[in-house]
């Protein structure tokens, strides 16, 4: 019995049809969230380990929370609610772990002003006031 209409013939294939298309790239912008998340880890681990930083690293490490935050919502991923693991164990003295931060920093601003030169107009403000506080960052470490 046919009710009223044309029927199109279905076939076994056109049941489960997807579109073949490629998933789109990855924002260029996923490395600096993942960036800032390492970077606001080894500021917790250092503050943690030389309590007598923890004034003056934990507002850093906020910092590079928020930039990771507002980064992620710039390309429309989430932050992972888990803080990331420091990639390397804080050094055993104050003055070494400054040290090593204020590297990880000198890395990370070069890396964000690599991606503020590449980015569109709409991300380098965000971009550029990242390098700009990775440099301060530097210079609070001193």
């Amino acid at each position: 019995m046919v009710l009223g209409g044309a029927l199109t013939p279905l076939t076994g294939c056109d049941l489960f049809d997807r579109d073949d298309q490629p998933a789109p790239p990855p924002d260029p912008l996923r490395p600096m969230v993942d960036e800032s998340l390492a970077l606001a880890a080894a500021y917790r681990a250092s503050a943690t380990a030389h309590p007598e930083l923890a004034d003056r690293l934990n507002p850093i490490a906020e910092t590079h929370t928020a930039h990771a935050t507002e980064l992620a919502r710039v390309i429309g991923v989430t932050v992972p609610s888990a803080a990331a693991a420091p990639t390397t164990a804080p050094a055993a003295d104050p003055n070494g772990a400054r040290a090593a931060l204020r590297t990880l920093e000198k890395t990370a601003q070069q890396s964000a002003t690599a991606a503020c030169a590449a980015a569109p107009a709409e991300r380098a403000a965000l971009l550029g006031s990242i390098v700009a506080a990775r440099a301060t960052h530097q210079e609070a470490l001193k």
